[in-house]
């Protein structure tokens, strides 16, 4: 039923945006929209008001990073639509210095969902009332979920409870990277695990 109807939508948008959307695809029983950057607000804009759509719940913006593509970036719409029980995801490309329109005039709920895809990716966000970071430190340096992100040479922030403040300090690592071989006893290794002895011996 769920699959019959969402490619019905399919059709309905392909009529209605066509020269709007780049790409329209139904896969794994999921949605989803390709649009062009300058047609994002547009887009948003019909499949919440469209009597056929009707997506009023705004559920989520998430960011991609593809590093080695010109446009590294996939900012990622999730819409939900109560009366129609569907789903949909809307998806734009863009690069490191090119703003994304907020969702935020269509959305206002978007507003949270940008700030953090601005502090973890650097996705930025054109029209937004208040863009700035949210999840880290206000002086921290780079954004956390870009694949380049280094995992050392960055200073942490804590509360230390013996200076009764907070102190900046190197990033430490708790533990030591651990070399796994991948292989699992049930596989077999190349030693004997321990507690294995009598499974070896047989």
């Amino acid at each position: 039923m769920n699959e019959e109807a969402l490619g019905d939508l399919k059709v309905y948008l392909t009529e209605r945006l066509g020269a709007g959307i780049d790409d329209i695809a139904l896969s794994y029983g999921e949605l989803t929209l390709v649009v062009p950057i300058e047609k994002l607000i547009g887009t948003l804009t019909f499949l919440r008001d469209d009597v056929q759509c009707q997506f009023v719940a705004f559920i989520d913006i998430s960011g991609v990073d593809y590093p080695e593509r010109a446009k590294r970036f996939d900012v990622v719409y999730q819409l939900l639509s109560p009366r129609q029980n569907l789903r949909v995801r809307v998806k734009v490309e863009t690069d490191e210095d090119t703003p994304v329109p907020s969702a935020t005039s269509v959305y206002p709920g978007a507003d949270w969902y940008e700030r953090e895809a601005y502090d973890m990716y650097g996705i930025l966000f054109s029209g937004h009332p208040d863009l700035r970071r949210i999840l880290t430190d206000y002086g921290f340096e780079g954004h956390p979920l870009r694949k380049d992100f280094p995992l050392t040479g960055y200073v942490e922030v804590r509360y230390d409870d013996e200076l009764k403040r907070v102190v900046y300090q190197p990033v430490e690592l708790r533990q030591e990277f651990r070399n796994f071989d991948f292989l699992s006893p049930w596989e077999g290794t190349d030693y004997v695990l321990p507690g294995d002895e009598k499974a070896k011996a047989n």
